[in-house]
């Protein structure tokens, strides 16, 4: 396509975005929008998904790409002049969930709208970016899960543990509160055209089985979008207020990591946590959410001592943040630390995964089996390869194992495989074995 610019150039441009950002905190900018260019739309078509389930239009990525500059010359022309655009309704199909026993909600907007809605992110973003604070970690450039982990882990390591606030917040994109998004952001962005498409996107309707419904509130369904305006409101309702109005007033220490809508609050005195386990309720309120009452709980996860007394019959409890549970055990040199291994229902959730594989597959070549099972292998070990949870890669590997057995004795009527010669097999096909790819450091002076 002529003339169309490099990625870099946009860089550019959202560089000069947070520049602005920077130069000016307590200002809202009013000009974003200006960014976004035929150039700009190209980049965000090339950063959305392709190969996604297609929205109510039908419309695929291919197909979009046929005539790929007159379409974003068009969807750029009708966002920016306002009345011209309207945002499509989602359509919502179910899949099943990994316990494959219940169902889960997903949205499909169109492409087209993908592709917008990435674009707004982009320009969102680097403004957002100089606003976040370093407690969180979800959805954010150059964060991942391991890093806020390793957050948690370093801090409870520092403060010898202490007392968990271990927070759910019920069903929290389907509640988010569209006026106060709103009034969020508009503290930091007045963008007119950026301002009518947010409006027009938490508006849509969501398609099923012939009907249109509109939810009153929650975040844009399957929307690229909606991670980012949820960062953008938990920054408000949470992060902000634990910054500035909590943790000057503990009489102890404490700090937050949180995960899009996942967190944990960690306090070294237990007066300060019940004072703020029994404020927080009241402060989500207010933005009208709501914490589940049975998956929100204040755990004792001090450092047990290595002579117990006649008070310490109980040892410290576990919690489960971002597919490990979290728990005290003991280093080789015989040190209390911080152990996390992969939490039971994550690992019987990819096992489940695994054998719905193996059963729907076992017709296939024996090699071309055994390389979808590497992949799957791998990408378990990319994510739960940390230090402390070797055990457990290592029994996963091994279920594997005996699941791929177990369908590919039931690819014919014959005797079941004997282990000897599936034995035989992994010699000539073998998995790959368990890896640690994320390794605890040194606990951090300050979490």
């Amino acid at each position: 396509m002529a003339g169309i610019l490099l990625p870099s150039a946009v860089s550019t441009k959202q560089q000069r975005i947070a520049q602005l950002a920077r130069e000016d905190p307590g200002r809202a900018l009013h000009s974003l929008s200006h960014h976004i260019d035929l150039e700009w739309m190209v980049e965000a078509f090339r950063r959305t998904r392709k190969d996604g389930a297609p929205g109510i239009d039908g419309q695929t990525g291919a197909d979009y790409a046929v005539n790929l500059e007159a379409n974003l010359q068009g969807l750029l022309n009708r966002a920016k002049s306002g009345d011209n655009y309207k945002a499509p309704p989602v359509r919502r199909v179910y899949i099943p969930k990994g316990d494959g026993k219940t169902l889960r909600g997903l949205g499909l907007p169109t492409f087209e709208d993908k592709v917008l809605q990435r674009a707004a992110v982009m320009a969102l973003v680097p403004l957002y970016e100089q606003e976040f604070l370093d407690c969180s970690f979800g959805f954010r450039p150059g964060r991942s899960a391991h890093q806020a982990l390793e957050r948690i882990w370093s801090g409870l390591m520092r403060m010898r543990g202490g007392w968990v606030l271990d927070v759910d917040i019920k069903k929290y994109f389907d509640n988010l509160d569209h006026t106060h998004l709103r009034k969020i952001l508009a503290k930091r962005m007045r963008d007119g055209v950026l301002t009518r498409l947010i409006g027009k996107w938490l508006r849509a309707g969501v398609w099923e089985k012939g009907t249109v419904t509109f939810p009153e509130t929650g975040s844009p369904q399957g929307g690229v979008i909606s991670p980012v305006l949820s960062n953008i409101y938990l920054h408000e309702v949470l992060d902000v207020w634990f910054e500035k109005e909590v943790k000057p007033r503990l009489h102890g220490t404490g700090f937050l990591v949180r995960f899009a809508d996942d967190f944990v609050m960690v306090f070294s005195r237990e007066d300060d946590a019940r004072r703020v386990m029994s404020i927080l309720p009241k402060r989500f309120g207010r933005f009208g959410l709501t914490l589940h009452p049975e998956k929100t709980r204040l755990l004792d996860f001090r450092r047990p001592r290595r002579q117990k007394g006649p008070d310490d019959d109980e040892s410290p409890g576990s919690f489960d943040f971002l597919g490990f549970t979290h728990y005290w055990g003991m280093s080789r040199k015989g040190n209390a630390v911080v152990v996390r291994k992969t939490m039971n229902k994550r690992f019987t959730r990819a096992l489940h995964t695994v054998k719905e594989w193996c059963r729907t597959n076992r017709h296939l070549p024996v090699r071309e089996q055994r390389d979808v099972l590497a992949s799957k292998l791998k990408g378990h070990y990319a994510y739960y390869g940390i230090t402390g949870n070797f055990r457990s890669l290592n029994q996963f590997r091994d279920e594997v194992r005996r699941l791929w057995r177990k369908w590919l004795s039931r690819r014919s009527n014959k005797a079941s495989l004997d282990w000897d010669y599936f034995m035989d097999l992994l010699e000539r096909h073998p998995l790959p074995t368990p890896k640690i790819g994320h390794s605890a450091m040194t606990p951090a002076a300050n979490p």
